[in-house]
């Protein structure tokens, strides 16, 4: 009986790792087959469980730590993950804050609210305006609302003083300074410094978006204009303040320019300076408004604070109820275009021409849609991509479908050119908006490789050949083209915002120019219809829909949906098995912090100017610079 030969050690070699890699490979594919088997195990075991209800003479602790948005900008497992760690999102969606606090409104189990609002972030004071007034009504069913802080920022107190009282901690501050608007400028680094020159092509002595790359301050213009709208934002934020705290405006103003004595008279005490200013009710620790709620609510030794209560989040899954079947209701879609306006495809937190449009081309092609409404928070971007999406505006009208806009803290810019042929424009009197005006910026080059010597030479067929290359001087022939290429640009702006405003483009022209309104000086200019918030808007896509009164029709948020797997694993790491799986891991832990959403850069702006379309001379901007 022969014998197979032996291997050499070589191969002995090469088949023992051969066998450890299977060995690996059979290892991990069993780790994950175990792994979502415990997911889809777990999310069975908690869906059946369902939500506790509430005990009766609950309170309500509304109290996120995340910045306030239109529309989410992490995936539903980042999300996930962070609340499993107890850390709360990092965005919290206006049209959630409005839910919760409507859903406790009706609720009879819900005693009073807490507003611990002072690690809340805000964009601006239109969806604060708005939580506000969803406060309002809340207090007007006959439920108390407690708002206390360690520390407020002018933004987070215009929302705490909507309570029926407000605590400041004792080493607290609540500091009233106005609003300001400062920005850097680059011209010396980039010209004089670097040798990158920048070219600027504009409409309008007011567009002063692109200032800081040409200019070492701020132009007169832009002086003007910012001081015009920024006024008329702080003088509505003192009389919203007077009537909530019961003083006047005049006396605010008093209080602010006097400030430095006051705070010393005060011995340099912040809080003690606020409760005399009558800004607060009173001086408390966390602890003491805790006992507070305690005596004044029911008493619940196992709970946080020692009250009976409920969080945001958990609320918030009360106020979405259990999953429904298919509703029959007609409905009214949003649309949410939060962010910049950028070409192509883009992910929430962005306005995308391709990917804003096909959501608006997705309620038109829905039988079930009969109305909608396009919620609009954005500053502008891309001409282009404003165009496209403004195309699917006028398909839904083409189609029947009324459309209204409701506009956020900003709608610019861009952000006013998808708007501009809406049926009727909403917005708040402190939204910012107009900046109806558009630029092109070009950076060339040639000094700069020069400095670390290099240089540009060579040959073209024609005069115009090479002309758009940045390594290269910017020739007055190719300026004269751009210009011209800006100049229709405009033309097409307010001729196409004439059309949609019914006036004449000289109409549009005296209050454009790239100047920035608020929303109320808007209307009076007759960009803007109405004063009022989303849940205006809706409201009057229902009616021009005739679709009845309210309960006959739905509202449904048409936005990219989550993936089954995104919705599993959240449904996992929201029940008691994920979280405690997850709280103490480190890998989990390396998960979230890669997918958490990063600030932005704020010369991203230089980046799009270099993304020109195929075929185009620059990269035409409707984008404005205007927040609070």
């Amino acid at each position: 009986m022969s014998q197979a030969p032996s291997r050499g050690p070589v191969a002995r070699a090469i088949v023992g790792v051969w066998d450890g890699m299977n060995f690996v490979r059979r290892l991990i594919l069993n780790l994950l087959f175990f792994f979502l088997l415990l997911l889809v195990l777990a999310v069975v075991v908690e869906g059946g469980k369902g939500l506790a209800p509430l005990d009766k003479r609950t309170t309500l602790v509304f109290a996120p730590e995340a910045v306030l948005v239109e529309q989410y900008t992490s995936d539903p497992m980042s999300r996930s993950l962070q609340a499993s760690f107890g850390q709360g999102p990092a965005e919290v969606q206006l049209r959630d804050v409005l839910k919760v606090l409507e859903t406790a409104r009706q609720d009879d189990n819900i005693e009073r609210v807490l507003l611990r609002v002072d690690r809340m972030g805000f964009s601006g004071f239109a969806a604060i305006r708005e939580i506000g007034a969803a406060i309002q009504a809340l207090r007007e069913s006959g439920k108390q609302v407690v708002a206390f802080g360690e520390r407020f920022t002018q933004a987070q107190y215009l929302l705490a003083a909507h309570a029926d009282e407000v605590y400041l901690d004792p080493q607290g501050e609540v500091l009233l300074l106005g609003l300001s608007g400062y920005r850097q400028f680059y011209r010396e680094g980039l010209q004089d410094k670097l040798g990158i020159d920048m070219h600027l092509f504009k409409v309008g002595e007011y567009k002063s978006a692109a200032e800081p790359f040409i200019r070492d301050d701020a132009s007169p213009e832009a002086k003007e204009a910012d001081l015009f709208w920024r006024g008329d934002v702080w003088q509505r934020y003192l009389a919203d303040v007077a009537r909530l705290r019961g003083t006047s405006a005049a006396k605010l103003a008093a209080d602010i320019d006097s400030l430095p004595d006051g705070i010393t008279a005060a011995n340099g005490d912040t809080a003690q300076y606020a409760l005399q200013q009558k800004l607060v009710d009173g001086l408390k620790t966390q602890e003491e408004v805790e006992n507070l709620l305690a005596v004044r609510g029911e008493a619940d030794e196992d709970a946080q604070g020692g009250f009976r209560q409920v969080g945001y989040l958990d609320y918030l899954r009360h106020a979405d109820g259990p999953p429904r079947a298919a509703d029959p209701r007609p409905q009214v879609a949003v649309v949410v275009a939060e962010g910049e306006i950028l070409d192509g495809r883009q992910p929430p937190g962005r306005v995308g021409g391709e990917s804003t449009a096909a959501l608006l081309r997705e309620a038109r092609d829905d039988e079930d849609v009969k109305a909608v409404v396009l919620r609009v928070n954005s500053p502008g971007g891309s001409a282009y991509a404003s165009e496209v999406i403004r195309r699917e505006i006028l398909g839904l009208k083409a189609a029947d479908k009324p459309v209204v806009v409701s506009f956020g803290d900003v709608a610019a810019s861009g952000g006013y050119w998808i708007s501009m042929d809406a049926d009727r424009i909403y917005a708040d009197p402190s939204t910012i908006t107009g900046s109806i005006g558009i630029f092109g910026l070009i950076p060339t080059f040639p000094r700069a490789l020069e400095k670390i010597g290099v240089h540009t030479d060579g040959v073209a067929t024609t005069r115009m050949a090479g002309a758009f290359d940045l390594s290269r001087p910017l020739s007055p022939e190719v300026g004269q083209v751009i210009q011209a290429y800006i100049d229709k640009g405009y033309r097409d702006f307010i001729t196409r915002a004439a059309q949609g405003r019914n006036r004449t483009p000289e109409q549009i022209d005296e209050v454009a120019r790239g100047r920035v309104w608020t929303g109320a000086q808007a209307m009076e200019r007759g960009l803007v219809d109405e004063a009022g918030g989303i849940q205006a808007a809706v409201a009057d896509a229902a009616a021009r829909a005739r679709l009845g009164e309210a309960g006959k029709w739905r509202v449904r948020y048409v936005e990219r949906a989550a993936t089954p797997f995104e919705k599993l694993f959240a449904g996992f790491v929201q029940g008691r098995i994920g979280q405690a799986w997850i709280k103490d891991s480190a890998f989990a832990r390396s998960l979230l912090s890669s997918a958490v959403p990063q600030a932005e850069r704020d010369l991203r702006v230089l980046e799009q100017v270099l993304q020109t379309r195929d075929g185009a001379p620059v990269s035409v901007l409707a984008h404005c610079f205007c927040g609070i």
